[in-house]
C-alpha cells in the first residue's frame, strides 16, 4: 500500500499499488504532456520568430532585389526611348534632307530641261533661219553661182572671227595644182612658235535644185583625200548642199572616216564649228607635237654625233694605218742601219784585228829578218855599222 496526502486537505489516505501506479502514470502523462506543449509552444515561438526575422530579412532582400531590377528596367526604358528618339531624330533628319535634296534635284532637272529646250529650240530655230537663209540664197543664184557663192559664204564667216579665234591662221584659195587637180580651200593654223597646229583640205560643192544631174556627196571624198595628201593637210572636209533631204547628211558633223581617213562632211553651218572643234582637238596634241620634234631635233643631234664619231673613227683608223705602215717602215729602216752598222762594226773590229796583227808584225821585224836569205843586204848593213 502507498500513501499519498492531498495538497489541498492535507489529508493522507492510502491506495494500493496499482492506482498509485496509475496516479503516477497520469501525473507524468500530465506533467509529460504539459512539459511538451510548454517546449512546443517555445519551440513555436522561437521558430515563429525566427521564420519572420529570416522572412523579413528576405522580403527585405527581395524588394532590394525587385528595386534594383526596377531601376535597371527603368534604365533600359530611358536607354530604350532615348535610343528611339535618337533614331527617329535621324530619319527624320535624313527624311527632311532627302526631301530637300529631292526638290533641289527637281528644282535643277527642271532648269536644266528648261534650258535644254530653250537651247534646242534656240538651235533649231538658228538651223531653220539659215536653212531659209541658204534656200533663199540658192534660190537667187545661177547654177555657176551657187558653188562660187558657198565658197565666198564660208570664206565670209571665216573673216569674221579670223582675228579674234585664228589670229596666226591661213585661210585661201587652194590655187596650185598638183597631179592635175586642187582643193577649194586651204586651213592651216600655227602657235608662236611656228609649229602647225592643225590643216584642213576644204572642198565646197553645191547645186541647183533644178539640176538635172544630181551629184552624191561620196562622188567627191577619192578626190578630196587625193587632193589632202598631195598638199599635206591633216583633215579634209566637205561642205556640201548636196543631197539635201539627206537624214544623215543633215544631223551636223558627219564622220566618213571609214571611207577615207579623216575625213568629215557638213552642211555650211558647221563650217566654224568644225575648224574649232578640230583645231581644239589638236591643240590638245601639240604639246606631244612639241615633244615629237624635239624628239626628232635630238635624234637628228645624236644621228649627227654618230656621225662625227663615226667620222673621227674612220679618219682615226686610216691616220693610225698611215703612222702605223711609216712607223713600220720607220722600224725597218732602223733594223736596216742597226745591220748596216752592226756590218761596220764587224769591219772596224776586223780592221782592229788586221791593225793589231800588222802591229805586231810591225814590232816583229828586225834587220835579220828583213836580210835572211839576202847576201846583199846583208853586207850593206854590215858595212853601215861598221862606218857608224
Amino acid at each position: 500500500m502507498s500513501e499519498i496526502k492531498c495538497p489541498n486537505c492535507g489529508k493522507t489516505f492510502k491506495i494500493d499499488e496499482n492506482s498509485y501506479a496509475e496516479i503516477v502514470k497520469q501525473v507524468r502523462d500530465s506533467e509529460f504532456s504539459a512539459d511538451i506543449e510548454a517546449k512546443i509552444h517555445d519551440a513555436t515561438e522561437i521558430l515563429h520568430a525566427k521564420s519572420e526575422a529570416e522572412f523579413l530579412k528576405l522580403k527585405n532582400e527581395k524588394e532590394a532585389e525587385i528595386a534594383k531590377l526596377e531601376s535597371k528596367i527603368s534604365g533600359f526604358e530611358n536607354e530604350k526611348r532615348l535610343a528611339v528618339a535618337e533614331a527617329v531624330s535621324k530619319i527624320e533628319k535624313e527624311r527632311d534632307e532627302l526631301s530637300k535634296n529631292l526638290q533641289v534635284k527637281e528644282a535643277e532637272a527642271k532648269s536644266n530641261e528648261v534650258a535644254i529646250r530653250d537651247k534646242y529650240e534656240s538651235t533649231l530655230k538658228l538651223k531653220d533661219e539659215q536653212i531659209e537663209q541658204l534656200k533663199d540664197f540658192k534660190a537667187k543664184q545661177s547654177t555657176k553661182m551657187v558653188g562660187e557663192s558657198l565658197e565666198q559664204y564660208c570664206h565670209d564667216e571665216f573673216d569674221k572671227i579670223r582675228m579674234t579665234a585664228f589670229p596666226n591662221a591661213y585661210f585661201e584659195k587652194d590655187n596650185e595644182v598638183v597631179n592635175g587637180s586642187k582643193g577649194d580651200f586651204i586651213f592651216r593654223d600655227k602657235d608662236e612658235n611656228d609649229v602647225e597646229i592643225v590643216s584642213i583640205m576644204f572642198e565646197m560643192k553645191n547645186e541647183m535644185e533644178t539640176t538635172a544631174t544630181k551629184h552624191k556627196n561620196e562622188d567627191f571624198f577619192k578626190e578630196l583625200d587625193k587632193d589632202r595628201r598631195d598638199k599635206k593637210c591633216e583633215y579634209a572636209v566637205l561642205v556640201s548642199m548636196l543631197e539635201a533631204d539627206s537624214d544623215y547628211y543633215n544631223t551636223g558633223i558627219v564622220d566618213v572616216s571609214y571611207r577615207y581617213p579623216k575625213m568629215y562632211v557638213i552642211r555650211p553651218q558647221f563650217f566654224i564649228p568644225i575648224i574649232t572643234l578640230l583645231r581644239n582637238a589638236a591643240l590638245k596634241s601639240l604639246e606631244a607635237k612639241k615633244e615629237l620634234a624635239l624628239a626628232r631635233e635630238q635624234n637628228i643631234d645624236i644621228a649627227h654625233f654618230e656621225e662625227n664619231i663615226e667620222a673621227f673613227k674612220v679618219g682615226f683608223a686610216r691616220n693610225y694605218e698611215l703612222a702605223s705602215k711609216k712607223f713600220k717602215t720607220a722600224i725597218d729602216e732602223i733594223d736596216k742601219t742597226i745591220d748596216h752598222l752592226q756590218k761596220t762594226k764587224e769591219a772596224l773590229l776586223r780592221s782592229e784585228d788586221n791593225l793589231r796583227l800588222a802591229n805586231d808584225k810591225a814590232d816583229n821585224l828586225t834587220v835579220k829578218r828583213l836580210t835572211r836569205g839576202n847576201p846583199t843586204m846583208q853586207k850593206k848593213f854590215e858595212e853601215l855599222s861598221k862606218n857608224q
